[in-house]
C-alpha cells in the first residue's frame, strides 16, 4: 500500500520538557491506526505535528510526500469534543460548509460544488435530515457526526481523530464507532483514544505513546510496551484505571 504519513526521529520540546522523543511512524493507505497512552503522553501533540500546527525541533514529517503545511488540504481533523460555543446560532449545514474554506482563495464565495460536497458529507454521516438544525440543539454524538462531516467535506486522504467519543453517552458511542467502521474504506484514519476496548475492535494497527512511540506496524502490542508506557500492569489499564504522566523537571 502507498505510504501516506511518515515520521522519522521526530522530537518535540515545550521549553525544556520533552513531549515527543525520537518518534518513528509509517502509516499506509487504508490503515486505521489507534494510538493509546496515558494523559500527557503526547498523543494530541503528535496529531498536531502531522497537521503542521506544531513544528518539531528535530526529525522529518511527510504527508503524501509533502510537508504537513503543503499537504493540509488532504488532512481532515476532528479535535477533542468540547461544549464551548455550541450555543452559537449556526446550522448544521453551515458548520459543514465551513469545512470548504481551506480549498478556497481569499474572498472567494461558496460554489455549487461546495454545496454538493456538503450534501455528500452529511449523507455519509447520516445527518442530512438535520441540515437546518442549530448545532447546539444536537446531542453530543450527533455533533461529532457533524464535525466529522466538516472534516470530510474537503475530500481528505487522511482523517485525524482526537478522543472522538469523549462526552458521548454509551448508546451513541456504539453508533459513532459504527460510522468510523464505515469510513475506514474511504479514508486513512488515525484515532487517539483512551477507550482500549473500542480501539481493539475498530483498528487494524495500534501504537502506544508516552513520549516514546511503541509501534510494530500491526495490531499487536506486547505487554511490556503497554506497561512501560502506562507505568502500571496491563490488567489495571484494561479495567479503565485513569493515569496521568508525571514529568520530571
Amino acid at each position: 500500500m502507498a505510504e501516506v504519513i511518515s515520521l522519522k526521529d521526530v522530537g518535540v520540546k515545550y521549553d525544556k520538557l520533552t513531549v515527543l522523543e525520537d518518534v518513528n511512524l509509517t502509516v499506509n493507505e487504508g490503515d486505521f491506526l489507534g494510538i493509546i497512552g496515558p494523559n500527557g503522553g503526547g498523543k494530541s501533540t503528535l496529531l498536531k505535528v502531522i497537521l503542521g500546527l506544531i513544528k518539531p525541533q528535530k526529525g522529518e514529517v511527510k504527508v503524501l510526500g509533502k510537508s504537513p503545511k503543503k499537504a493540509h488540504q488532504v488532512i481532515g481533523y476532528v479535535p477533542q469534543y468540547g461544549p464551548s460555543n455550541i450555543d452559537f446560532p449556526i446550522s448544521v449545514w453551515e458548520v459543514v460548509l465551513m469545512g470548504r474554506l481551506g480549498t478556497k482563495g481569499l474572498f472567494q464565495h461558496y460554489t455549487d460544488e461546495d454545496q454538493e460536497a456538503t450534501h455528500r458529507a452529511l449523507e455519509i454521516v447520516d445527518m442530512l435530515e438535520f441540515r437546518d438544525r442549530q448545532i447546539g440543539e444536537l446531542s453530543g454524538g450527533q455533533r461529532q457526526r457533524v464535525f466529522i462531516a466538516r472534516s470530510l467535506v474537503s475530500d481528505p486522504k487522511v482523517l485525524l481523530l482526537d478522543e472522538p467519543a469523549t462526552g458521548i453517552d454509551t448508546r451513541m458511542q456504539k453508533e459513532f464507532y459504527e460510522l468510523l467502521e464505515k469510513l475506514r474504506s474511504k479514508v486513512t484514519i488515525i484515532m487517539v483514544s483512551h477507550d482500549l476496548s473500542a480501539v481493539s475492535v475498530l483498528v487494524n494497527k495500534i501504537a502506544c505513546l508516552n513520549g516514546k512511540l511503541h509501534y510494530h506496524g500491526s495490531k499487536e502490542l506486547i505487554p511490556a510496551d503497554i506497561e512501560q508506557s502506562y507505568g502500571c500492569p496491563v490488567e489495571l489499564i484494561a479495567h479503565g484505571v485513569p493515569h496521568r504522566v508525571l514529568h520530571k523537571h
